[in-house]
This record gives C-alpha cells, sequence and structure tokens, in this order.
C-alpha cells in the first residue's frame, strides 16, 4: 500500500509564502504522475498542480486559480513532489494531499492510487 506523507505546512499572512514536501513509498521507476490536492472546509477536494511524464522531464498542469502564483516541482532522484506557493490568499486556506499515479511497465498499465495521506493544514490569515 502506497503511503504519502505530507509536510511544511502552517500558518502564513496573506501575501506570504510556503513550500510544501510530499514524499511517497514508491519506487521512483514506477512513478508516472504527482500531484497537489486541497479540501477547504465545506468544499470538495480539488486538484491544485500536477506533474505527468514524471521520467522525461514532466509536463506541468495548475488550476487557473493558483496559476502564477504556485509552482509545482520534483525530485528526480526521489519520489517527493513538492508545491511552491507564493502571494497566499485567504482563499489558499485548505488541507493539501498528494498523490500519485503509478505505471507498471511489465503489464503497461496505469494505477491511481486511493490511499490518501494525512495532508498538511495551509492557513492564510488576512
Amino acid at each position: 500500500q502506497v503511503q504519502l506523507v505530507e509536510s511544511g505546512g502552517g500558518l502564513v499572512q496573506a501575501g506570504g509564502s510556503l513550500r510544501l514536501s510530499c514524499a511517497a513509498s514508491v519506487s521512483i521507476v514506477n512513478i508516472y504522475s504527482m500531484g497537489w490536492y486541497r479540501q477547504a472546509p465545506g468544499k470538495q477536494r480539488e486538484l491544485v498542480a500536477t506533474i505527468t511524464d514524471w521520467h522525461i522531464g514532466g509536463s506541468l498542469n495548475y488550476a487557473d486559480s493558483v496559476k502564477g502564483r504556485f509552482t509545482i516541482s520534483r525530485d528526480s532522484g526521489k519520489s517527493t513532489v513538492y508545491l511552491q506557493m507564493n502571494s497566499l490568499k485567504p482563499e489558499d486556506t485548505a488541507i493539501y494531499y498528494c498523490n500519485l499515479i503509478t505505471h507498471s511497465a511489465a503489464s503497461g498499465d496505469y494505477y491511481q492510487n486511493n490511499n490518501w495521506g494525512q495532508g498538511t493544514q495551509v492557513t492564510v490569515s488576512s
């Protein structure tokens, strides 16, 4: 079972920055994509940013609400993804989670992980 450990959240004033990290307990060989999601109180979990094509440079995708403010990146030598969050707004307040899709070279199949981590709380004060 995949384990995901998110860290780096905290309390920050509007306009501030935070850097989140997520480590996955899978071999880097099997990663196809990793991404960040968030869930605010009373709202559904939503996509924030993803990196796909992990091993060939990575294709980046962002939610419109974070474009130009957030940057997703990966450690090419580890099963770790980061989220640099700048110009934070109160509406960015949420629990942030990471997740991943793995790829089996043997079968050619892709697997969406369903075992979410604990997440990390981000609170932006106005």
